[in-house]
């Protein structure tokens, strides 16, 4: 028997051999006979038949919209796509700053550059920030996990910012973590309660958002679970639902008595509203004028979000670039700039875009998406390859509980600082001892349509015909 098996061995061996020396030798050969056969194929067959008809159809329908109607065609089910809209909106690119060279001069390395900011200012109690990053209303259980939750509120405490709530629940580990605290007050039964209310340094009244707008949903029990559940008061088979409205047959009277409900609650911290940008804007910040806010803050049309319908992401709102034009524009036709601030967000990923939506305007700018990736960083290989990397930090991601809190502060918090360095650098560039000294005079454009559009001066002609 040993010496049958010896012999099955060396056959079965000599076979292996000789198809790898066959392999060596001939692979060309090979190769050539494949190339040919599929060559006469592709060369010959009717487009009808051919594989190179994906070509035409990809090129001609886009690869994620065959993608997400074959998703529809599957479900049957309005899709909810994650993190924004992927069309090419108008965006910052062709802008660029006007360097200080030979007069003004630049401000030395040395010198510390002032980039503290005030919401709020005609408010009782402003809130002022250190920098004018802010991060954005990313939802505890809606969206993001605890972890995720603490690791931001822990890195924002440390840089001097604030963190908005959004539209979840609010742990109380997360309060006593963050420094300032905006409390997102949404379309919903929870997070209304009075102590929680009087703890936060300002309260947003959620009217709407860049992808989603002013829309409401319901999330079912098996896409809400754990602790979130318990914190937003929900009984474990009741759905999680976001009215499209805070009232029945809802007025802006209505909204003008709740801001002022929620100033008197709060003892005059400053109370505003969060608005999607849409077409009408002037007319939008005009109601907003009414019912007495002290900021608002405006999500451009590629602002992101958990999960959204792609036609409200991709078919409604305008950029975030003219957003913020017309936005600043309007407040300071109103005579309100110095009264109401302005925060923008939407498709702000790198400190150049922060800083040129200050310089258009802005007092702060809201970070939602980009701080997301930053706060997993080398985490995100954790869900790689096989899952996309927000399965680390979704609250029903697969790898959420890998996620660890301490390691997602650091690297959230050197993000912000790296960024604001950065700021801080193309300040000093400029001339400029003081974020109050930036403005749209310090900006041009090498499109002359945009150029013309925000009235900044267009790079191939000559300054003095720009004046």
């Amino acid at each position: 028997m040993p010496n049958f098996l010896y012999y099955v061995s060396f056959v079965l061996l000599s076979i292996l051999f000789v198809l790898i020396l066959f392999i060596l030798i001939g692979w060309r050969w090979i190769m050539k006979r494949v190339v040919k056969q599929m060559g006469k194929i592709i060369l010959t067959d009717s487009y009808q038949e051919n594989i190179i008809e994906l070509l035409p159809g990809l090129r001609h329908m886009g690869i994620q919209n065959i993608l997400e109607n074959s998703l529809r065609a599957e479900t049957g089910d309005v899709l909810h796509r994650p993190l924004g809209s992927s069309k090419k909106w108008p965006n910052l690119d062709p802008i660029t700053f006007i360097p200080a060279q030979t007069s003004p001069f630049p401000i030395d390395g040395e010198e510390e550059v002032d980039v503290a900011v005030t919401i709020g200012p005609k408010a009782k109690k402003p809130m002022k920030i250190k920098i004018p990053l802010i991060i954005s209303g990313m939802a505890y259980g809606v969206a993001l996990s605890e972890e995720v939750r603490l690791s931001l509120a822990g890195a924002a405490k440390n840089v001097g910012t604030a963190i908005n709530s959004g539209e979840g629940g609010v742990l109380p580990e997360e309060l006593d973590t963050a420094g300032k605290y905006i409390l997102q007050f949404s379309k919903t039964e929870w997070s209304k309660e009075e102590d929680l209310i009087k703890r936060a340094d300002m309260v947003e009244v959620k009217l709407g958002q860049g992808a989603l707008l002013g829309t409401g949903g319901k999330i079912s029990p098996e896409n809400l679970t754990g602790r979130a559940r318990n914190i937003m008061g929900l009984k474990e088979d009741e759905d999680a639902v976001i009215y499209d409205n805070f009232y029945e047959d809802q007025t802006l009277d209505d909204l003008k008595e709740l801001v002022d409900e929620l100033r008197n609650l709060t003892g005059g911290v400053p109370i505003g509203a969060k608005i999607g940008a849409g077409g009408k804007i002037e007319e939008d910040i005009d109601h907003l004028i009414y019912i007495g806010v002290d900021y608002i803050a405006i999500d451009g049309g590629q602002a992101a979000t958990h999960g959204a319908p792609p036609i409200l992401s991709d078919d409604f709102g305008i950029p975030t670039l003219h957003a913020v034009f017309r936005a600043a524009n309007h407040l300071k036709k109103r005579k309100r700039k110095e009264q109401i601030s302005l925060i923008v967000s939407g498709g702000l990923f790198v400190p150049g875009h922060f800083l040129k939506i200050l310089a258009l305007g802005a007092d702060a700018v809201y970070i939602g998406s980009t701080i997301l990736f930053t706060v997993a960083h080398s985490q995100s290989l954790k869900a790689l390859p096989f899952e996309p990397p927000t399965q680390v930090v979704w609250n029903e991601g697969k790898f959420k509980n890998q996620f660890k809190i301490d390691e997602g502060t650091q690297s959230a918090e050197k993000f912000l600082t790296a960024s604001i360095e950065e700021m801080k650098m193309a300040l000093r560039a400029m001339g400029k001892r003081s974020l109050k000294e930036l403005s749209k005079k310090d900006l041009v454009s090498y499109d002359e349509l945009t150029a013309k559009m925000l009235h900044i001066p267009f790079s191939f002609e000559a300054w003095e015909d720009t004046k």
